[in-house]
Parts: structure tokens; C-alpha cells; sequence
């Protein structure tokens, strides 16, 4: 039964009249005192206050002092002090007094029980402002006339503490949300400006993938800041995104572009590859060894400059042009390899041939320097027609033969001196310039350490030796 049905007189009568008697209205069970969870003090104000029950959660005391603000008249309507009057709260038939006053009593707890069930809500760190505002303007209402027993100026006075506190709590939430917002606003707008960063630092050597991946993670951290922090205000969350999406745009189109481009160039590469491969394969076969070495070598540079064509295709042309150039190398080498074999026998034909030249030496006089002359010609016709040596071995051979030679002709030219008149005054001074070097020589070779050098030395003392015997 509803509070207005168990109190106005108007309903009082009309169940009376239904019933045939006029019979007292069954006590209400008194409305419980909000426990922890409770719901928020708006939608508990908007709880009907229900017949108090024969046992009160109240205390006998303060069931008592709520009592004292009331009266019953003799026909059962109840009164409340309310000021300096007093007003009608209801009417209980045929029931005592103390009951009565009770059962109102009862109901003005209940009211003052909501009141301070919002007094402890402001205390709540979870409470919201549109909460404060439904709850004070249902309280109002419930106090401005309450049908309850008691302390109804008490009853006022708290609801205007209430609201004073109410408006604070307000002020307090609203600064509290300015300050989360700001924040909010801040730590998003770092995200932005990092997305901004990476737009402004897109350049040639950009890593596409890696800063994709950074684009990714940010914008990852972009909703998980929508989801988790507090709602910003529309236009500046609007402005912000404006600005990630902008930095991302950029980041996709250069992206774009540079991947067209990267195409562009592949595709040049491999066309310029390809004509590579197939000026390759056109003299993989020559044997114009030196002439098509140059031109492989050019090839290859070419090959450098052209750039990528891509992985998969740089591996597939990479290995027809290694086909192409392998081939003629190969069959190069393997010309080496037979010509280095034939240089070698060479080798072998001239250092026998050093042999028998070397065996001409010493040449004493003319007669002796003719007939070495003569076999050394014979020697020479014949190295001329064996041929190539290895070129690390053409010097010390040639500048052997030479020695010989040059010991021949020291006797021929000497002999030609003798018979000169004009050498005769210059004869003693050339015979005391040979004394001179040769003791020069022989003080190297003394203190020469090295057997290549010191043997070079003996060779040289040798030569002037003849020099001298060939003028005496």
C-alpha cells in the first residue's frame, strides 16, 4: 500500500465506506537504514516510504524524540510541528495514539536517513554532479511538506547544509575533471606530436616498415588512451585527431610514393640488366682474353650502377649474368693454365741454355772472346725460339745472358782499345779506376750479409776483373 493511500483522509474514507467498517490501515514495515552498496541517494529518494512494521530498525530513543514534534487528535488525524504552526500529516483510524505518532515518526527517519545517506555519499570519490543535483532536487521536494513526524526545521536545515556542501562537491568534481582532462589532453597531444615527428622526418633514408610499425603502436596507444582515460571535450579530442591523422596521412602517401618510385626503378633495373645479360652471353665465348676481360669489367660496373631490380629478380638475372661471365673466365683460366705449363717447360729450355752460356766464361783474350762470340749467337738464335717464360722469371734470366754477353764483349772492345793510340794515354788512368772499384767491391762483399746482394757484388767484381786482365 502506497504512503498516499495509508494517509489521506480521502482514501481513509473510501475504504471505510468499501469495507462497511472503518478499520485502521495495517502497519507499513519501516523503510531499512542504506547499507554500504547502497543505491545513489537520487534513486533512493525516489523510493515510496513504506508502512512502518511492528518493529523499528530505529532506536526507541530517537523514535521518541521524532514523536515529541507530533500529536494525534481524538479522530485520529496527526499533526506536526512545523514552525510556529502546526500542520495535518495524516490520519490513522482507530488506532492509538502512540501508534500513530509512531508510524510517523517511523517515516520521518526514513526521510532523514536519505539525507544523510547523501551526506556520506559526498563523501564517495565515485559520486558524479548530475548524481548531487537529482538527489538535492528529489530531497527538496520530499522536505518541503514531508507527511512525517519530527524535527521538521532540523530536517530543512540539514538539506540547506546539504546543498551548500553539494555545490562545493561540485566545484571540487569540476575542478578535478578540468585538471583530468588537461591531462588527458597533454598525454594525447604527446602522442600526436610524435606521430608529427614522424611525419617530419620522412626522408630518403627512411625505414618504411619500421616507422609503420611506430605509426602502428602509436595509434594502438591513441585508443587505448580513448578507452582508458577520461573523456576529453569534443572539439579538442576532434583537433587532435585532425592532427594524428593528418601526420599519418603523410606518412602513407610518402610511403606510397616512395613505393611507386622504388618500382620505377626496379623496373629500369631489370630492363638495364637484362641488356647487361645479353651483352654477356654475345662474348662469353671469345677468346680475345684481354680485349673481353676489359669488357666484362665494364659489364660489371655497369652492373653496380644499374641498382636493385628487387630480391627475387636481382637472384634470377645475378645468376645468368654469374653463367655468362663464368664461362668466358673459366675458359680463360684454363688458357692460362696451358700457357703457364708451357712458359714453365720454356723455363726449364732457357736456364739450360744459361748453362752452356755461362760455361763460355772467362774469356782471356780475342781469340777466346771470338769463339764464345760465336757459340753465344748460336745460344741466342735458340732462346729466341723457344719462347715465353713466366714473368716473374724474365728479368733474372735475360740479365744473366746478358752478363755473358757483356763479359765477351769487355775482351772485343778492350782489343779494339789496344790497337787505338788515342786510348793509350787514357789507358793507366782506366786501369786505376778498375784497382779502385774492384777493392771498393771487395770491401762490400767483405761486409755484405745478404746472399743475393753479396753475390750480386761477386758478379760485378768478376766483370771488371776481365775489364782489367783485358787492358793489361
Amino acid at each position: 500500500m502506497s504512503d498516499e493511500t495509508a494517509t489521506t483522509p480521502e482514501n481513509e474514507t473510501k475504504a471505510t465506506e468499501a469495507k462497511g467498517t472503518a478499520q485502521a490501515a495495517p502497519a507499513p514495515k519501516p523503510v531499512p537504514t542504506p547499507k554500504p552498496h547502497a543505491p545513489s541517494p537520487a534513486a533512493f529518494a525516489k523510493r515510496p516510504a513504506k508502512a512502518a512494521a511492528p518493529k523499528s530498525t530505529y532506536s526507541e530513543e530517537d523514535i521518541a524524540a521524532a514523536s515529541a514534534f507530533g500529536r494525534v487528535a481524538e479522530d485520529g488525524t496527526v499533526f506536526v510541528k512545523d514552525g510556529e504552526s502546526e500542520r495535518e500529516v495524516g490520519q490513522f483510524a482507530e488506532a492509538d495514539k502512540s501508534g500513530a505518532l509512531r508510524l510517523y515518526a517511523t517515516r520521518y527517519l526514513d526521510l532523514k536517513a536519505k539525507l544523510d545517506f547523501l551526506a556520506a555519499r559526498l563523501k564517495a570519490s565515485g559520486i558524479k554532479a548530475h548524481e548531487i543535483d537529482e538527489s538535492i532536487k528529489l530531497l527538496e521536494q520530499e522536505v518541503a511538506n514531508p507527511p512525517v513526524v519530527g524535527d521538521i526545521a532540523a530536517l530543512k536545515a540539514q538539506l540547506e547544509a546539504l546543498k551548500a556542501e553539494g555545490a562545493a562537491r561540485k566545484e571540487q568534481l569540476s575542478a578535478a575533471r578540468r585538471e583530468a582532462v588537461a591531462k588527458a589532453v597533454a598525454e594525447r597531444t604527446v602522442i600526436v606530436e610524435k606521430a608529427e615527428a614522424l611525419a617530419a622526418s620522412l626522408g630518403d633514408k627512411t625505414n618504411w616498415r619500421s616507422t609503420a610499425d611506430k605509426f602502428r603502436e602509436l595509434f594502438d596507444e591513441w585508443q587505448a588512451h580513448q578507452r582508458n582515460s577520461v573523456r576529453i571535450d569534443k572539439p579538442q579530442a576532434d583537433a587532435l585527431w585532425k592532427r594524428f591523422s593528418a601526420a599519418r596521412t603523410t606518412f602513407n602517401q610518402s610511403r606510397r610514393k616512395w613505393a611507386q618510385n622504388r618500382d620505377a626503378e626496379r623496373a629500369q633495373a631489370k630492363s638495364l640488366k637484362e641488356a647487361i645479360i645479353k651483352e654477356a652471353e654475345e662474348i662469353k665465348d671469345s677468346t680475345d682474353w684481354g680485349e673481353t676481360s676489359r669488357k666484362f669489367n665494364d659489364l660489371m660496373d655497369r652492373w653496380k650502377r644499374a641498382g636493385r631490380a628487387g630480391r627475387n629478380d636481382d637472384d634470377a638475372l645475378w645468376a645468368k649474368f654469374r653463367e655468362a661471365a663464368d664461362t668466358f673466365f673459366n675458359a680463360r683460366q684454363a688458357d692460362r693454365d696451358q700457357i703457364n705449363s708451357n712458359e714453365k717447360e720454356n723455363l726449364a729450355k732457357k736456364e739450360a741454355l744459361l748453362v752452356k752460356a755461362e760455361a763460355l766464361l772467362p774469356v782471356k783474350d780475342v781469340k777466346a772472346a771470338k769463339e764464345a762470340r760465336q757459340a753465344l749467337s748460336k745460344i741466342q738464335d735458340e732462346w729466341d725460339q723457344i719462347g715465353y717464360v713466366p714473368r716473374g722469371d724474365v728479368h733474372r734470366i735475360e740479365s744473366r745472358l746478358d752478363d755473358v754477353e757483356k763479359q765477351i764483349k769487355a775482351v772485343e772492345d778492350a782489343e779494339w782499345t789496344q790497337s787505338d793510340p788515342e786510348t793509350d794515354a787514357r789507358k793507366s788512368d782506366f786501369e786505376r779506376q778498375l784497382d779502385a772499384q774492384l777493392a771498393e767491391l771487395s770491401a762490400k762483399i767483405d761486409a755484405e750479409t745478404d746472399p743475393k746482394k753479396k753475390a750480386a757484388l761477386e758478379a760485378e767484381k768478376a766483370t771488371k776483373e776481365q775489364w782489367l786482365n783485358a787492358i793489361k
